[in-house]
This record gives C-alpha cells, structure tokens and sequence, in this order.
C-alpha cells in the first residue's frame, strides 16, 4: 500500500505544503540495497560434482570419416587435405537387384537380366595423352606406367561386395590434367533409382569421398559421376552426376574430350 506525504486539508501536519520529515531517529533503507548481508559468502559457481554443459554439438549429418558431394557443395580440394598424393582408389557399388528381391530369384520371376553397371574413366595427361579406362574392349590399365589408372576387374552381377574398384596413382599429379569418373548401365533396365548406385574415392589419408548416383534420367545409360582436375597444381574431384543419353562416344562429346571411337564389346 502506497503512503501519500501530501498535506491533506484539516490534517495536522506542518504548515505550508511540505511533506513531514521522518519520524525521529528513523533511518531510511538504502535503494537499492548495497549487497548482502556482512558474511554472505559470494556466488561461487555450480555446487562440487555438478556436470559441466556438454559442448554445443556441430551440424547434423557431418562425418569426418566421410565428405558427401552434393548440389550445394560439389567439390573438394585433394592438395589442402594432404590426400593428394599415393594411390587413389574409387570404388562403385550398386544393387543389381530391386530393394528386397533376392539375387537371382527376381531375375527368374520378372523375365529380366540384373542391372550390370561398368566403371570407367577418361583421362587426359599432362603431356595431352587421352584415353579410356574400362572393361568394354580390356582396356584395364596400368598403375605403375602411364596412364597410372588401373581397372580390378569386372563385376557383372552386383552381388560382389567390393564392387568395382580403379586405382589411381597420384604419387606425382602434375602428370594429371583431368580424369571423367564414369558408369555405364551396360546390361539390364536403365533404372539408375533401383540400382542405387555410389561412388566413393578412398584417399590414402584424410576422409572418403563419396558421391551418389541420385536424380537420375530413366532413359539414359550413361552418367558422369566426378571430375578430377590439375587445377594449377590444386587436385580437385568435382561432382558431376550428369546423364547421358547414348555411349561412350556421346560422354566425350558432352565433355569434348576429342577420341576416336570404334565399336566394342566385353
């Protein structure tokens, strides 16, 4: 309740229109107060034993065993990271099948062939040498001589659980222009969702790169998965992930890559 020190008409307080002093020997209270009470102990942070707050956690979805390439953020520089150097291995890997159908038995069931997906390369050296590495032709490679690109094998099924792998030897990439990482639905539907197909380069220090075969065209056999680019001494792999309707023959138009190709077969 509020108390009023006017002079109130009739009242008997001091004349004139003074408020009355205070009572005496009345000591007003200090506003705001001056601190606590003497022998108050301080505020002296949490109580012994009481958990620190965790740190505040970084992004959702980021790895640092593993860099995804995407729309947003489609490339990574190999030379900043120190992965630039030793033998690079990229390995595809894709479901031959429908998700959920067993091997084999959806082949005998639907009348069709499993999805076989071929990995592959153009490559332009330094000195203007160009190329393709891939399986169509035997065209596998060599690691240790030039082009320094070496294809393990073939898998035909999908079933292989190490998929398909090339191997790169960067050990001196100034010897590199540019390498098209490519996949060619070679046999089977042209149904890249259902395959499901990756993309993923294991450096020899430093994250895995991964790039998936996503957005894609039903109507096309081939698609430019990653570029890797001498970009003035700077390795960088860029994210393609561009479909193209035709062959081989098509890819390197699409990229004016200038080789002369001759029909082949596996």
């Amino acid at each position: 309740m509020a108390i009023d020190y006017t002079k109130r008409p009739g009242s008997n307080g001091p004349s004139g229109n003074q408020p009355p002093g205070p009572p005496e020997g009345f000591q007003p209270p200090a506003f705001p107060p001056a601190g606590p009470p003497t022998g108050f102990p301080p505020p002296s942070g949490p109580p012994a034993g009481f958990p620190p707050p965790a740190p505040a956690a970084g992004p959702p979805g980021v790895s640092l065993s593993k860099v995804t390439l995407t729309k947003a953020a489609p490339a990574v520089s190999l030379s900043k990271g120190g992965q630039a150097s030793g033998v690079i291995r990229v390995n595809l890997n894709w479901s031959a099948q429908a998700p959920g159908a067993k091997k084999g038995f959806f082949s005998r069931l639907t009348g069709q062939d499993p999805t076989d997906l071929d990995l592959g390369c153009l490559y332009e050296l330094s000195d203007g040498t160009k190329g393709v590495i891939q399986a169509l032709g035997n065209s596998f490679g060599d690691l240790k001589q030039p082009p320094h690109i070496f294809l393990d094998g073939d898998d035909r099924s999908g079933a292989v659980s190490a998929g398909e792998n090339m191997f790169i030897n960067l050990e001196r990439p100034e010897r590199f222009r540019r390498i098209l990482v490519f996949a060619l639905i070679y046999s089977g539907a042209a149904n890249w969702a259902a395959a499901d197909g990756v993309v993923t380069l294991y450096p020899q220090s430093g994250p895995e790169i991964e790039v998936r075969l996503d957005a894609a065209d039903s109507s096309a056999r081939m698609c430019a998965i990653a570029l890797i680019e001498n970009r003035g001494g700077d390795v960088v792999v860029q994210r393609e992930v561009k479909y193209v309707n035709g062959n081989q023959r098509n890819l390197d138009q699409a990229y004016q890559w200038g080789l002369d190709w001759t029909p082949g077969r596996k």
